[in-house]
């Protein structure tokens, strides 16, 4: 019997790169096929590079002449600076998860697909629950920016999980994720010496291990089980606690004048902070993920204060190497087609 073949979107990017690197050791995976359009920073053994932008209808040809059962889909961003602006990166979320999902319901032999989504989808609310279950995102909520990126690329999973029962789906919710690697506007946020607060809040904040991100991801892939599942640490912070873990200097600024200093930070490219999410940061957001451990079997490594703490003893400055940009990449990507065609010829 042949091993499983995995098709991973946003594999230049931390979750989707460390997932395939987490997949070099498994003897149940035959092949891996990375998806972007930035080539990997890192060389990953049993895995084939395919550069195509998953807006293009031409994705549907790589689902089909890599003959992949399984999709992890890990390419919604949350930066709007790394794609180019807000529309761009609008459109790799949601007009790309909607072309990704028209191929793959075409796709026979597909089995099982997860999908990376955010605990943004729940929004930031003082009304909210201490605990937001999954059930709370069908609440009415006022979302824009990334959180409703989000919902969108979830309402196009549950749409492909509708017309295809016959694949296992699942989506993970996941919370910031935060480590000594990994580069996001949550740790951005935290590596700053002097921390912009709005006067007056102090909201609880939990927190993702980057470890723990991936190895939910490993979990999901390995699983039979179906269905949304929130994936985060273990307890909370509030965010003079973690200033004051960090050895950081607090600046709190009256809350109307919150919105022009974000804007400054990322005019000057200190910080790529969304505007959408900074309620985040003055009502928190803390999650359920009961289901996770018990249906999942996700038992994170890292508790909220662990993750903070590892993040403060070990974080690593040292630049990592940008991926290796190609603009054009239709040529490549039909010379990749063609050679699979003849190897299906031949085989």
């Amino acid at each position: 019997m042949t091993g499983r073949r995995v098709l991973i979107t946003g594999v230049s990017r931390f979750l989707g790169l460390r997932l395939a690197k987490r997949l070099e050791e498994d003897d149940d995976v035959e092949l891996v096929i990375g998806v972007d359009l930035q080539e990997p920073p890192l060389p990953v053994k049993k895995m084939d590079f395919v550069r195509v932008d998953i807006r293009n209808p031409l994705i549907a040809r790589v689902l089909e002449t890599t003959k992949v059962d399984t999709l992890i889909h890990t390419n919604i961003s949350s930066s709007p600076g790394r794609l180019g602006g807000r529309s761009q990166m609008k459109e790799n979320n949601v007009i790309g998860t909607m072309q990704l999902f028209a191929a793959a319901q075409r796709t026979e032999r597909l089995q099982r697909v997860v999908m990376k989504s955010s605990t943004a989808i729940y929004g930031s609310s003082p009304r909210d629950p201490s605990l937001l279950p999954e059930d709370h995102a069908s609440r009415q909520v006022d979302l824009s920016g990334y959180g409703k990126d989000c919902a969108e690329a979830e309402q196009y999973a549950r749409d492909f999980g509708r017309r295809r029962p016959d694949v296992d789906l699942m989506i993970l919710r996941t919370q910031n994720v935060v480590g000594p690697t990994v580069k996001t506007s949550m740790t951005d946020y935290l590596s700053l010496p002097v921390m912009p607060t709005a006067l007056g809040f102090d909201p609880r904040l939990q927190f993702l291990h980057e470890q723990d991100a991936v190895e939910a991801l490993y979990l999901a892939l390995k699983s039979t089980a179906t269905g949304i599942y929130n994936i985060a640490g273990d307890g909370v912070v509030y965010l003079s606690q973690a200033i004051r873990q960090l050895q950081r200097v607090e600046l709190p600024i009256l809350l109307p004048a919150a919105t022009t200093a974000a804007n400054l930070l990322r005019r000057f490219g200190v910080i790529d902070f969304p505007t959408d999410q900074l309620k985040l940061m003055l009502f928190g957001r803390v999650v359920d993920i009961r289901r996770a451990k018990e249906r999942l079997g996700f038992e994170p490594a890292f508790s909220t204060a662990e993750t903070l703490r590892d993040f403060r003893d070990h974080r690593n400055h040292e630049v990592v190497p940008e991926p290796n940009m190609r603009p054009t990449w239709e040529r490549e990507l039909f010379e990749f087609l063609k050679q699979q065609s003849e190897q299906r010829q031949t085989v």
